[in-house]
């Protein structure tokens, strides 16, 4: 048993070891304290994410110890997060806009033209358009993402604008 105090997390037996015989225990742990309702099984998996994170930090006689406290963190930051959704939930919009019925009928027409347009597209533009426009990567991240060059990508985006433009009245991007 010395002989594991002196094992490096890092290397992938020793780690793989400390998940087989750690990742029930944290699960059961988690889902007896908290219950099913906050995904034990991916907070689990997390804690062990975060130790391989850490791996150069943690020694392996600590391992256990920084397994549990990661998890139950985890899960009581989960259960936080909960109230905080519970309350603003609670608290209840005003029902009513100052929008007519001709305005929100005519958005959402365009909203279904703008959709189909959209689906029209080939998949390289649209996937392209998406990611820039809607999920705001840059295009060299687009780039990497998608493993063709920056030129290419900037075509495909500005293509695509080329396209919606033409097909919608009035389309603009900010």
């Amino acid at each position: 048993m010395p002989e594991d105090l002196d094992q490096n997390i890092c290397e992938a037996e020793a780690f793989e070891r400390i998940y087989n015989k750690y990742a029930d225990d944290i699960h059961d742990f988690l889902y007896y304290k908290y219950g099913a309702q906050f995904n034990p099984r991916d907070k689990t998996q997390d804690a062990f994410i975060k130790l391989w994170d850490n791996c150069k930090k943690v020694t392996f006689g600590k391992a256990k110890s920084f397994l549990f406290t990661i998890a139950n963190n985890m899960m009581l930051n989960e259960i936080k997060h909960q109230k905080v959704v519970l309350k603003h939930q609670k608290n209840k919009p005003s029902s009513f806009n100052n929008e007519t019925p001709e305005f929100i009928l005519e958005q959402n027409q365009y909203l279904e033209k703008y959709n189909k347009v959209l689906s029209s597209l080939k998949e390289e533009q649209r996937v392209a358009f998406l990611l820039n426009k809607v999920e705001g990567k840059k295009h060299s991240e687009i780039a990497e993402f998608l493993g063709v060059t920056q030129k290419v990508v900037e075509y495909r985006i500005y293509s695509a604008f080329n396209i919606l433009k033409k097909e919608l009245e009035g389309f603009k991007i900010k």
